[in-house]
């Protein structure tokens, strides 16, 4: 009985996992099952941990490389001191080009379906951002983590645009019972709310006057027309309002300016702006100045589309780990 009751208390105080191998990996049940996804952590989110004080999510960029991003974070979090407070979760949104395990949900490879809540390829009632509800969910029980003060979700690149759109449609952000904010690194787009786009010096918004020769410039996920998946549940008047109320500072990088690491320079696209930074700067303000949100827009100097540099940053730093 002795030694059980050692065992218990020394899995209770284990120190975190930081390999970003099998040994630091677990699956979350999706829907019920048996559909299920994977995520790198550092404490398991189904074993009690009284010390976390904190939640940092970090989505990883179009190469689905969870286990790289799962890395930047653990070097955020070492620079922070937050190794022992922090449960750092990665998750892996894989396609079907992926080595997949046992029951593992995939969504398609090509265009935008995993970071805009598009639905699994095979279990078409799943989308991306159920599963990113089913970690919240997890990390919210009290009796897993009773102390978690503040939840993190953020992304770089593509993970950025997931974090942009998931921001906005989500379902859970409210019911937690753990504020939850939103950091969103480096997009190559954003999800407007109306027909207006920034002007060219990226002073004000009017109505995009290409659409004719741009036509989807306002569709999903450029916009809200078309929408599918997951924020198709929800009214564009839901979206504005859940945009403007929730806590999102956008992370850019100063340098941030070349037509680099899978830069979108589509239609839709470059009518937000020329550069990954210029249309981060022009979406901070768009969302502040028309829909009356107050969101941060905070530029990480010497940082251009470099994940490692942008989390590891002294600016990011008090973002991703608030006290």
């Amino acid at each position: 009985m002795r030694a059980l009751l050692f065992l218990i208390a020394t899995a209770a105080y284990a120190g975190p996992c930081i390999t970003a191998n099998q040994a630091c990996t677990e699956w979350v049940v999706l829907g019920g099952g048996p559909a299920r996804s994977l995520i790198y952590r550092t404490y398991s989110l189904d074993t009690p941990h009284p010390q976390i004080t904190r939640a940092l999510i970090m989505v990883h960029g179009a190469n689905r490389d969870a286990d790289n991003y799962f890395r930047t974070a653990l070097a955020a979090t070492f620079l922070a001191g937050a190794l022992e407070d922090t449960v750092v979760v990665a998750p892996r949104f894989a396609c079907g080009q992926d080595p997949l395990g046992a029951n593992e949900v995939s969504w398609p490879c090509g265009g935008d379906s995993w970071r805009s809540g598009g639905a699994a390829a095979a279990n078409p009632s799943l989308t991306s951002y159920d599963f990113a509800d089913e970690i919240l969910r997890k990390l919210a029980r009290k009796e897993i983590f009773p102390n978690l003060k503040a939840i993190v979700v953020s992304g770089h690149s593509a993970g950025g645009q997931f974090v942009n759109r998931y921001e906005m449609a989500n379902r859970v952000h409210d019911t937690l019972g753990v504020p939850v904010t939103y950091v969103v690194a480096n997009p190559s787009s954003y999800a407007y709310l109306d027909a207006t786009r920034p002007t060219a010096d990226g002073s004000s918004f009017r109505n995009f006057g290409d659409g004719r020769n741009c036509t989807t410039y306002n569709r999903w996920p450029y916009g809200l027309d078309n929408r599918t998946g997951y924020a198709g549940r929800l009214t564009d008047e839901e979206l504005k309002k859940q945009l403007a109320a929730r806590p999102t500072t956008y992370l850019l990088g100063q340098i941030d300016i070349l037509p680099l690491g899978g830069f979108d320079g589509s239609c839709p696209a470059m009518a937000q702006g020329p550069t990954r930074l210029a249309r981060g700067q022009a979406f901070g303000k768009y969302a502040n100045e028309k829909y009356g949100a107050k969101h941060q827009v905070t530029v990480v100097e010497l940082c251009g589309h470099n994940a490692r540099c942008m989390f590891t940053s002294e600016t990011a730093l008090p973002l991703l780990f608030p006290k």
